[in-house]
């Protein structure tokens, strides 16, 4: 069996709130004029991350479905007079690499994932595969409008992140709860990002098959 201990979660539901309600919303927290040019998913992800501190040995496994949907489509609407400012953007790092280029951080470890039916799940086997003694585990969303008709943006923004310790390495810290993977031969039952989000925004045990062979077990105190 594979198992973590969650030391720190931090979760922003925005919901059905656009790149500019965020970026009012949360720019009191950013130097002066660093959210202009950032993506709303490098917005919430940057701030979970500075409020998660990772340190520099810390592996960062992120996870999202797709990603900024919102800022391609606003690149996209501008032709066919393409915006310079929404090309730049709509190519601007990930949201992880916005957060630490914010904190002037290097990341050790980095492993971005992409998916669909199988991402949590595989997001997870990654996490708690890292040879790290720390893992930020992290990942979220943009509110799409018109991609998210055809299923190529998320119908809500949203981003979490928490930070996973092996249980000797955790000290004397309490931990929130718990992951673990055992094998499991079971069907697969797919969880998405956006109920991914909503079980650990709750905080609600889980236990279940979210990828083939494995079985994901969380638990919290």
């Amino acid at each position: 069996m594979l198992e973590r201990h969650i030391i720190t979660l931090r979760t922003d539901d925005a919901g059905h709130e656009d790149a500019a309600a965020t970026r009012e919303r949360l720019k009191a927290g950013f130097p002066p004029g660093a959210v202009r040019r950032m993506t709303q998913l490098g917005m919430l992800m940057s701030t979970i991350l500075n409020d998660l501190a990772p340190a520099p040995d810390d592996a960062i496994v992120y996870a999202s479905q797709y990603a900024e949907g919102r800022t391609l489509e606003t690149y996209l609407e501008s032709f066919p007079t393409a915006s310079p400012t929404g090309f730049q953007t709509s190519i601007h790092p990930g949201a992880v690499q916005q957060g630490m280029i914010r904190r002037a951080q290097p990341a050790g470890d980095f492993f971005p994932m992409a998916g669909r039916d199988y991402l949590v799940g595989q997001s997870l086997l990654t996490a708690l595969l890292a040879p790290a003694a720390r893992v930020v585990l992290c990942g979220g969303e943009e509110r799409g409008t018109w991609l998210a008709t055809i299923d190529g943006a998320s119908e809500r923004a949203f981003a979490y992140g928490m930070i996973l310790a092996q249980p000797a390495a955790d000290g004397d810290a309490r931990p929130l709860g718990r992951i673990a993977l055992e094998p499991g031969d079971e069907a697969v039952s797919p969880l998405l990002s956006g109920a991914w989000f909503d079980l650990l925004h709750a905080r609600k045990n889980f236990s279940g098959v979210l990828s083939p062979g494995w079985r994901a077990t969380i638990e919290w105190q």
